[in-house]
């Protein structure tokens, strides 16, 4: 299984490590830096305009597993 997490400063980070070496978990951490290329940026900064503007809609988690038919385990 992976989990991708994203803490939101160093504090945050440093409880989640905390709390799975706490837990014992077996974990890895990566280092990585993700450079998106001009036209992705544009595309993220393009939605997030849409977005506020209120011209894209929510759904909530049960209206995406019903129109994906989504079949809970």
């Amino acid at each position: 299984m992976t989990i991708v997490v994203n803490p939101h400063n160093p504090q945050e980070e440093q409880a989640l490590l905390a709390f799975l070496d706490t837990m014992k978990y077996d974990y890895s951490r990566e280092e990585e830096t993700f450079v998106l290329s001009e036209t992705q940026q544009k595309e993220i900064l393009e939605r997030d305009r849409e977005y506020e503007a209120g011209g894209t809609e929510t759904y909530s988690i049960d209206e995406i597993i019903a129109h994906f038919n989504i079949k809970e385990k």
